[in-house]
């Protein structure tokens, strides 16, 4: 049986305030949902007959944060913002584009909801549930439907098409048949979605559920992935270079599923990963090195464009992902791995290593390694001797070359990685003196 809802102090009292002025309210919302599902609720929101003057007329703080809309802001006793906003109906809907007006009826509220699940109401006061579509019904049986019909409910809104797939992939709910009929014949039309609106959809997945292959398998299932994703679409059915169970696709989704939900941004790095992959096999030659990392930075960089990630987003995906699979194994020597930090940077050890465990831990018991573990310490180890691992860490630099009566110019980067080189072999090098003679040995002589 569902379990009872039990709102914060503060809703009790917002709603005991309006209706003691005359005017219904009840909480809705994702809040009611998932304290009828016995988990942590979030923000709680409360919908009333009162219209936005009326509820500014019974409190002293409020805040206009969508008057247009119906929505007011009020401030609890505590300092907590709640969102109170009068009931509404629809009048005409198409797309993401609604003409709504005021409602009297709370039922008119929820008619208008996406999901059963999401069209239920519970009075803070007189603790009734109202639930005109049966969502607790749903809700008990694991179920995800729509109010009214399918078809006319994702024509008015075709973002509730990624809706669906993430609620059932975040509750692990099933899509029941009608709707699921009507979702699938509405992929085509996900075009018309704004990338930012994808975008955020494809993020919620990522950051908030146990486990993202669930929505995002069912993305593949339904045809979404192939309409939106592309490039994540190539993946599938494409047997794993390694020999490992499963296609590429199903591989990246079972690492982002072993990537704590905290780490997000991680989870999408895991997700694409796959990309050069299946691009370097459908290529020919090998994937290992940096082949496949070339190709998975290449077309993670014009996916995560397409959605209009932040720049700061892309350039640190791409670079993850371009050194994903061109790591020295565990047992390389140190100067393999100072050559390989000099590449990659240090700052990018963790990211690399989260992703690498990842991988591992999504493998059956039979084939898992303690390799990238190994490979983290090695690196460290290397790290905590604080070698020079750029020319920036050189004991000298252009000054020092220009009082040995070399000319500025060109030739000054290729001497200082010429010395880099040098000393990422032999850290011992990177002293004045020493670097000082090789120049004068190797370079002075054809100084132009």
């Amino acid at each position: 049986m569902p379990r009872t809802p039990n709102p914060p102090k503060a809703v009790h009292w917002i709603t005991e305030r309006l209706e003691k002025a005359g005017y219904e309210t009840w909480t809705v919302g994702g809040a009611v949902r998932d304290a009828l599902l016995g988990l942590e609720a979030g923000d709680w929101d409360l919908t009333t007959r009162a219209r936005p003057d009326e509820v500014r007329s019974v409190f002293r703080r409020t805040v206009p944060i969508g008057i247009d809309h119906g929505t007011v802001g009020v401030l609890a006793p505590d300092g907590t913002l709640y969102e109170v906003t009068t009931f509404r109906r629809d009048v005409e809907t198409f797309g993401r584009h609604a003409t709504v007006e005021f409602a009297e009826r709370v039922e008119e509220d929820l008619a208008r909801r996406d999901f059963t699940i999401n069209a239920v109401a519970w009075h803070a006061v007189r603790r009734e549930l109202r639930d005109p579509f049966g969502g607790a019904v749903d809700l008990e049986a694991g179920r995800i439907r729509t109010v009214g019909d399918p078809a006319t409910r994702f024509a008015e809104d075709y973002l509730r098409v990624l809706r669906a797939l993430r609620f059932a992939g975040y509750f692990l709910f099933a899509i029941e048949a009608a709707t699921w009929r009507a979702l699938c014949d509405a992929v085509d039309h996900l075009a018309i979605l704004s990338a930012e609106r994808v975008r955020e959809e494809l993020v919620k997945v990522l950051g908030a559920a146990a486990r993202p292959s669930a929505a995002l398998g069912l993305y593949a299932a339904a045809g979404a992935l192939g309409e939106l994703y592309p490039e994540l679409e190539a993946t599938v059915g494409v047997d794993r270079p390694d020999g490992g169970p499963g296609d590429v696709w199903t591989g990246a989704l079972l690492a982002a599923d072993r990537i704590p939900r905290k780490r997000g941004f991680l989870r999408l790095v895991a997700v694409l990963s796959g990309i050069g992959l299946a691009e370097a096999l459908r290529r020919g030659g090998p994937v290992v090195g940096t082949r496949a990392g070339m190709w998975a930075a290449r077309r993670a960089e014009e996916l995560m464009t397409r959605l209009r990630f932040s720049n700061v987003e892309i350039r640190r995906a791409t670079e993850v992902l371009a050194h994903l699979y061109a790591a020295p194994a565990a047992a390389a020597p140190p100067g393999e791995y100072r050559r390989w930090l000099s590449r990659v940077g240090p700052e990018l050890l963790n990211d690399l290593t989260r992703l690498w465990i990842a991988g591992v831990r999504a493998e059956p018991p039979s084939r898992r390694t303690v390799e990238p573990v190994l490979r983290w310490r090695a690196a460290r180890r290397v790290l905590g001797e604080r070698p020079p691992l750029g020319v920036e860490d050189l004991a000298i630099g252009g000054h020092e070359l220009m009082a040995l009566g070399l000319r500025p110019g060109p030739r000054f980067g290729d001497i200082l990685r010429g010395l880099l080189e040098r000393v990422l072999e032999r850290p011992e090098l990177n002293e004045r003196e020493a670097l000082l003679a090789i120049v004068s040995d190797e370079y002075l002589g054809s100084a132009g």
